[in-house]
């Protein structure tokens, strides 16, 4: 894959950056495609998992998440089951995750209307999904997405916090952030560029203290601490971070 977005000669500046938002997005996706899997880091076999996983990943980590999941399914494996558990044995079993009582709540309540309303299937549309409850746009897309393969933009904390930093964006109420979002990018790439945008925040672009020179998008990220240094070094550093070779061309 090429570093560059194909352009006329004129256009490579060596100093130049991305000057619209709208191409600061496209090159972003193009650079985490290099350093960043196109897979979530919930695990799961079918959407019911899935629905498990993320609702218990809400303000939590997706490995506590995984662990507490895996319990959970070894004693619920379908939605009748969990449908019918005991609330308070739920409650034991995730007890070590945060705001256990209502998650709890919320998956017994939800795998209830699966089976009275879906047939104990989850639903393929946003808007059935939102009527799950404990389902709100962020988990109904990460679903969608993951889940189902339908074009989907998932705006938790990590995608938000790169996305202001890269200044796609300019608040950070999500639906604002997914509306805009949708407009930077074709619709095939909302998920794999939300899933890649959720890594670099765990990972790279930490909330207090970004490691920019680890980061591929160091030469063109408006906040990047890298900014005193001459572009042909960060380039240099974004080059050797994904391998492309020295004499490839990086300028957008």
């Amino acid at each position: 894959m090429s570093w560059s977005e194909k352009s006329s000669p004129c256009s490579r500046s060596a100093e130049r950056t991305p000057g619209s938002a709208a191409r600061r997005a496209r090159l972003t996706a193009r650079r985490l495609a290099l350093v960043h899997p196109e897979r979530s880091e919930l695990e799961f076999r079918n959407p019911f998992q899935l629905l498990v996983a993320v609702v218990l990943s809400a303000q939590s980590t997706d490995r506590m998440a995984n662990r507490l999941a895996r319990v959970l399914l070894m004693r619920y494996p379908e939605p009748a089951a969990l449908a019918a558990a005991d609330p308070t044995e739920v409650e034991r079993m995730i007890r070590p995750i945060g705001f256990f009582r209502t998650k709890s709540r919320s998956l017994i309540a939800a795998t209830r209307m699966l089976m009275d309303r879906y047939g104990g299937k989850v639903p393929k549309t946003m808007e059935d999904l939102l009527r799950l409850p404990g389902v709100g746009r962020k988990t109904a897309n990460a679903i969608l997405g993951v889940g189902f393969g339908v074009p989907a933009m998932t705006t938790d904390r990590h995608l938000i916090r790169v996305a202001l930093r890269l200044q796609l964006i300019s608040d950070a109420n999500p639906e604002s952030v997914e509306t805009h979002l949708h407009r930077l990018l074709p619709r095939g790439q909302w998920t794999p560029f939300s899933i890649r945008m959720t890594l670099h925040g765990r990972y790279v672009c930490l909330a207090r203290r970004p490691l920019c020179d680890r980061c591929v998008l160091n030469d063109f990220c408006p906040s990047s601490t890298t900014a005193d240094w001459p572009m042909v070094k960060r380039r240099e550093l974004a080059r050797l971070l994904t391998h492309t070779p020295i004499g490839a061309a990086v300028s957008p």
